[in-house]
């Protein structure tokens, strides 16, 4: 049985899915739009995630608007719980698997992938029977919640940005927290030696026990070994060691792939009645695993899709790190860039600049009372894409 839909289809309800339909919405009022979710396709606040625990939080409360209202209120079709099996390029189609197992067909006119990322998996001996748990969706976070009972001792796998963020907010919650990463410092590839520092005595302060230097190297059940023989006992564990693109409905697809779907300026495929955008898109500064790219991409291409071509263009974008124990802002410099960090401060208020050979600040961390200079350093910053 076939479903016709046509007009424009999104694939993915996440943060870029919802954000392109609200905004391509807003510029034309008569085109069919229709999103597709393989969840329940509510509207929620991703970064809410990682910030929720301690703040008595369930599922539903971090729900915004239900998939229905979401419709609604945009005036689009929004199909729940149906999985996209494969995009046929050549009758501009894709392939549905219903919630009942059934399968169907959709048209489209142009298509938007905004199907995001996976969790890293982190595979060493005994970890598939470890009880692993990742944190990437509500539906995740609902698990998760469900499975913590009171006073935890939960190991955490990461210290970068998402992990940070979990660790204060499970010590905040009453958890025992446990964090190893196999960086000298947390946010490794985001913060200078003296900010990380900082950033791991904060962490400690507020009751995490951090193993820095160090990787899990195989689990027995309820333990956890490192590399240097130190065994810790959990009760949860939870790894946060980055994001992977899904891209295998591209590929399928033979759209080009690379760590994630390549677009244009355009955010236009290799196909070019197929757009991608957010986390499972790769630009060409890469892949931007952050929300304020997201909501410029969707901007962008909502604009593009509305009858005005409007390249993606990148202003320097912070990020705040959500770890009260140690407020953060960082704006990392360009993948590759060639300089050096200046740091200056006392105690845990810090301010880095991440200096280019000609002098030019092209990034900066800032930690502590410091954070308050982020929207006038931003200014000091060359764009991504200009």
């Amino acid at each position: 049985m076939t479903s016709t839909a046509d007009g424009v289809v999104i694939v993915g309800s996440g943060l870029a899915g919802y954000t392109f339909a609200r905004e391509l919405r807003r510029r034309d009022s008569a085109v069919q739009i229709t999103l597709i979710t393989a969840d329940g396709g509510e509207a929620y606040s991703k970064p809410m995630l990682s910030a929720a625990f301690a703040q008595g939080k369930t599922h539903a409360d971090l729900v915004q608007k239900a998939a229905a209202l979401v419709a609604s209120d945009l005036s689009i079709r929004v199909m729940t719980r149906h999985q996209v099996e494969m995009i046929h390029r050549d009758r501009r189609r894709l392939t549905l698997r219903r919630p009942d197992g059934t399968g169907t067909e959709i048209g489209y006119e142009q298509l938007v992938l905004a199907v995001g990322a996976d969790p890293r998996p982190y595979r060493v001996e005994g970890s598939a029977a470890a009880g692993l748990f990742t944190v990437n969706d509500l539906d995740d976070y609902a698990l998760w919640r469900e499975a913590l009972t009171p006073g935890a001792r939960v190991l955490l796998i990461g210290a970068g940005l998402i992990g940070c963020e979990f660790a204060n907010d499970l010590v905040t919650g009453g958890h025992a927290v446990t964090l190893v990463d196999p960086a000298p410092w947390p946010l490794g590839r985001l913060l200078p030696a003296e900010l990380g520092i900082a950033m791991a005595a904060a962490l400690a302060k507020a009751g995490a026990v951090l193993h820095l230097n160090r990787s899990v190297t195989a689990f027995t059940p309820g333990l956890a070994v490192l590399d240097d023989g130190t065994q810790i006992p959990f009760d949860r564990a939870l790894t946060a060691i980055g994001l992977v693109p899904r891209t295998a409905l591209a590929a399928a697809a033979g759209l080009a792939v690379m760590r994630g779907i390549v677009v244009d300026r355009l955010l236009r495929t290799s196909d070019p009645s197929i757009y991608a955008l957010g986390d499972c898109a790769e630009t060409e500064v890469g892949p931007l695993p952050y929300i304020a790219p997201l909501l410029a991409e969707a901007k962008a291409l909502a604009a593009t899709l509305a009858g005005t071509e409007t390249p993606l263009a990148l202003p320097a974008l912070p990020v705040v790190v959500k770890t009260p124990a140690l407020p953060t802002t960082v704006c990392p410099p360009p993948p590759g860039a060639e300089g050096h960090w200046r740091v200056e401060g006392e105690g845990c208020d810090l301010k880095a600049l991440f200096v280019g050979p000609d002098g030019q600040p092209l990034g900066f961390a800032l930690c502590g009372k410091r954070t308050a200079e982020a929207r006038t350093l931003a200014t000091e910053i060359p764009p991504l894409l200009a």
